[in-house]
This record gives C-alpha cells, structure tokens and sequence, in this order.
C-alpha cells in the first residue's frame, strides 16, 4: 500500500505540474495543526523565489487545477501560500479497511533488497545481565522488528563479550583457587568469580599479568584454558538466554568475540598489505586520527604488546566476517555512549582498510543511561549495580499486587498476566524515550494505568476485547459503513497515519515513533469510545461500522506493540 501522503503528493505534483511548476513542489506532508487540516502542502512558499511570483498567488492556481479528487474533501489557501487538505470521510475509512486487511498493515515494503546487521545485547560471559543490557537488548529488537516490518532483512546478533581480558581474570582466579580440581561451573560461581578477580587486579600487579598471559593462551588455542573457557560459555549463555526469553527477545546469531577472532590473522595481513600497521610500544597500531578531530583520538591498537587482541581488533575483524557472511548494506550498533570512541576506532581502521564497500553504513546507536529517581545510574538499595532478573522481579512482583484484587483474570493465571503486564510497562517505559536520552526509572510512573505507559495501551486493548467479547462480533467480516462522529474521524487518522510513523522510524532509527503513534491511536480510541454508546446503539449500521473500527483499531495496536516486542493480556 502507498502512504496517504504520497497518494495526496501524486495529486498535488501534477496539479503543480500543470500550472507550469516543477512538480516536486507538490509533496503533502501530515498537518501540523491537526486541529486546523489533515495534511498540507507548503511548495508555493518554496516556489515563490524561483518563479517570482506570490506564493498565494501560486497555491490558489494550484488549489484551482484539484478539482473532483475523490480523496480529497476541502482545499484551503491560506496566508501566506499555505495549502491546507482535508480528506473524504469514505476515503479515510476505505483506506484504514484496506490497512486491516493488508498483509503488511498498510506499511510500505522497500522495493529494493536490503539487509541490516544489528549488533545488540552484548552480555558478558561470566557476569550477570545488569540493568545496563536493558537498554541494548530492548532497542535493538525493536529496531529488528521496525527493518523487518519495512521489508527488509535483519540479522540480529547477540556478539558475547567472551575473549577478552575478563576472560584471563576469570580463569586466573580459578586456577589461584582450585588449582587442578575446578569445581562444577554454575552461574552463581562465576557471577562471584569475575568482580573477586576484577578487584584483585587492581591491586596485584601480579595476578594482572598472569590473567593477561593466560588471556594471550586463550586466544593461542591453549587447550587446557580452552575446555575450561568453552564450559564457562556454556553456562553463562544458558543463563543469558533466559533473561531474554523473558523479555522476548531472540538474536539470529549467537555469535561472540571469540568468534570473531578467526578473521584476525586475515585482518592483519589486509593491514599488513595497505601499510597500515605502525608499531608503537612493543604493540601494532593503526593511525586513526583526523585534522578536523575536535577531541584526540588515539592510535587503534590491533595487537598488544603480550600478543593478545582487544575489543577493537576483535570489532574490526567481525566487519569482515559480517561482510562476508551477509553482505549487509548497513551494520548498526546498539551500544550505551561510553563506547563512542570505541567505534570511532573500528569504523575509522574498517574505512582506511576497505573492508566494506564505501556505500556500506557502519552507524553507532550510542544510548543513555537508566537512572534513579535522584538522577544518577540506577543501583539498588544496598548501592550497587542492579542485576537484569532482579529488575524484572521487582516490576512482576509491583504488577502482580495489583492484579491480586481483580477478578477479570483467573487466579491460576494472574502470575502469568503479571509478568507480561510488569515487563510491557519496563519496555514502554524505556522506548517512549529517543535512545540517545537518559531516562529515570520510575516503576510507579512506568506502571500507571493512565498517560503514555505501556500498561495504558494493555489497558486499551484489553479493553476492546471486551467490547468484542460482549457482542461477539465475526473478526473476519470488518466493514465501516461510515463516519458518525469527529472522534471516529480522529481514530480513522490516526490509524491510517502508522504506515508514515513505521517509515519514520525506520529512517530515523527511533523506536520511540513507534510507540507514540501507538500511544496516540489509544488515546484516540479512548475519545471514541467514552463519547459514544457502542454496545447499547440502537442503530445496527452505525453499531456494526464502530465495531468494525473497535477490530481495526485493535489489530493495529497489536502491530504496534509486537514491532517493540511488547506482549498483550486479553483482560485486566
């Protein structure tokens, strides 16, 4: 399906076209006084310089030539060249039936193949999810559904932190403490494990370079660290996977650093061969800096002087890999702003070494902080950092007691609709944010069953369910037989406007489109439905063509909350 705005631009192009203007003035955009007009075109404004004449005077030949458009209701010109449109009821609702029953909700699908790398989540073997992977794990599916939703390829990929130094500090520790007789490896050992041996090396200038050396041993193939190495991946993962099944979210690819490191030897020939390689220190570098930096930024080190590789080697390499594997038009990461330099090193080194096509967007989505209620990163009561199930406990646990007095849900069930209900509200919450804004975390606020909550829009829908369980309406069978009422009008907007707010997002990276348009076809539909009777309205046609906009309206805020992987509850 087209968008309305191009269906209106086709219009208005050649309108302007045959008044012997450059037809591009024609583009129609969505109002920004809804409570003015609809959609409007402001081209005249844009052709006046060009064509030297009154940008009135232009808008009023251009309104003259649109005459009979059955899209179009009113045309208004408006001081000082403004267009400003209204569409036709019909058309309105004729084109939000269409968006139901479209297979891909009214969204346009990109005409030419694309696909996307998204590199998101980002656990640590061997440490606890924390409230920071929140962030990178929630914004980085939705970002997943959003390309998907457009037609496009994503590739999801998790990328474990699993080869570097904590990797040494960990298995030092081990060693220091079991010597040959390792115990059983569990989630809870290792969990106490890393911060012991982080601490330690702060301290044991000793214990540091024995955990670099058998980090260097790692990454050499060592086989006694690498059985142990290879157990400890599988634990950590066993346990990161479900964190995120709660949170619904899923990664094509489990891939890790470790795997990447497979494309270091050919990264440093590629290096080698472009007369990219410096040494500096015992290590070999790579020059990234620019003249126009406005902040240093030093040398990308690819190889240590111990012999090991880093982040940033491991980085670049999987551009190769990835380019490779998937040949992706764009690579995307989502990671928190700490890591700005970070990526500006590996971009830098990936564009000086060519290992991508030039035409290829390498685009770090660095994000905000989660933060408490006195504005500083969220920690838990005792000061430290809050553990990822630790925080969705707590929001099922809040959700949860206010579940216990209702008698919509069955009590057997009430611990199930708590969980999605907690989890929905933690999502919405986070993503109603841009991701490049700290946000505070505020379960109070993210729970209220009234303002812009992911609990208000579970609410709604759950509401409608309601409304379609009483009158047993056939889902199958949606016909709006008319507009009875402006906030019909608004709703019928608001619906036929999500193709324009899922392109939006796409475009701009931004979740948060997503689920403001949602928020607003909610709000949209509360009007609606407190302003009118419908299932006492004694008028079977007018009672039927609002129910038809009650399935509508409900199949696309399902859309909406599956693209941000947010999970419904049929009652509350």
């Amino acid at each position: 399906m087209k968008l309305l705005t191009e269906l209106l631009s086709a219009v208005f192009m050649n309108a302007f076209s045959k008044c012997g203007y450059d037809e591009t003035l024609g583009k129609v955009s969505i109002s920004d006084r809804l409570d003015l007009c609809q959609f409007q075109c402001n081209g005249a404004l844009a052709g006046a310089k060009r064509y030297k004449k009154a940008p009135l005077t232009i808008a009023q030949e251009v309104a003259n030539q649109i005459t009979g458009c059955i899209y179009i209701h009113k045309i208004e010109v408006v001081r000082p060249g403004f267009l400003n449109i209204s569409v036709q009821d019909e058309f309105l609702a004729d084109y939000a039936e269409q968006m139901y029953h479209d297979k891909f909700k009214g969204i346009p699908q990109a005409e030419a193949e694309e696909t996307i790398v998204l590199d998101y989540g980002n656990p640590n073997v061997a440490k606890p999810l924390h409230v920071g992977h929140l962030r990178s794990t929630i914004i980085g599916e939705a970002l997943k559904r959003i390309i998907t939703a457009t037609g496009r390829k994503a590739v999801g990929d998790v990328h474990l932190g699993d080869w570097g130094l904590p990797m040494g500090l960990v298995l030092a520790e081990l060693e220091e403490r079991y010597a040959d007789t390792l115990p059983t490896l569990t989630t809870d050992l290792l969990n106490e494990i890393y911060p012991a041996a982080s601490r330690k090396s702060k301290t044991n200038e000793v214990f540091l370079e024995k955990a670099r050396t058998i980090t260097a041993r790692l990454q050499k193939g060592d086989t006694h660290y690498t059985k142990i190495w290879c157990n400890m991946v599988e634990v950590s993962v066993k346990e990161i996977r479900k964190n995120f099944q709660r949170l619904d979210v899923s990664f094509d690819y489990w891939y890790g650093e470790s795997d990447s490191s497979k494309y270091v030897p050919q990264l440093l020939q590629l290096l080698t061969d472009r007369n990219l390689l410096v040494k500096s220190e015992g290590a070999q570098v790579v020059e990234v800096a620019k003249e126009n930096d406005k902040a240093p930024v030093p040398p990308a080190i690819i190889v240590k002087s111990n012999g090991s590789e880093g982040y940033v080697t491991t980085d670049i390499a999987a551009i190769i890999q990835r380019e490779k594997d998937f040949r992706p038009d764009k690579i995307w990461y989502v990671v928190d702003f700490r890591q700005n330099l970070h990526f500006t090193q590996v971009f830098r080194v990936a564009r000086k070494a060519e290992l991508i096509p030039e035409s290829t967007e390498l685009a770090h989505l660095c994000f905000g902080t989660v933060n408490g209620k006195d504005g500083k990163p969220f920690k838990t009561r005792e000061g430290g950092v809050m553990q990822l199930s630790e925080l969705l406990d707590s929001v099922t646990a809040c959700s949860y007691e206010k579940l216990k007095s209702s008698d919509n849900i069955p009590e057997a069930d009430k611990k199930a609709a708590a969980e999605k209900i907690g989890i929905a509200a933690v999502k919405f919450g986070d993503l109603i944010n841009h991701y490049s804004k700290d946000y505070v975390f505020d379960t109070d606020k993210f729970m209220a069953s009234e303002g812009k909550t992911g609990v208000y829009l579970l609410y709604t829908v759950a509401r409608i369910n309601s409304i379609l369980r009483k009158t047993g309406i056939n889902c199958g069978k949606v016909k709006l037989q008319g507009v009875y009422s402006e906030s019909e009008r608004e709703l019928l907007l608001k619906i036929a406007l999500s193709g324009n707010a899922f392109i939006n997002a796409f475009h701009e990276k931004a979740p948060n489109i997503v689920c403001e348009n949602a928020y607003q076809i909610a709000v949209a539909f509360s009007k609606f439905y407190h302003e009118n009777h419908i299932i006492s309205e004694k008028d079977e046609k007018k009672k039927a063509s609002w129910l038809a906009l009650c399935v509508i309206t409900k199949e696309m805020l399902l859309k909406h909350l599956d693209t941000l992987a947010i999970e419904t509850v049929d009652v509350m």
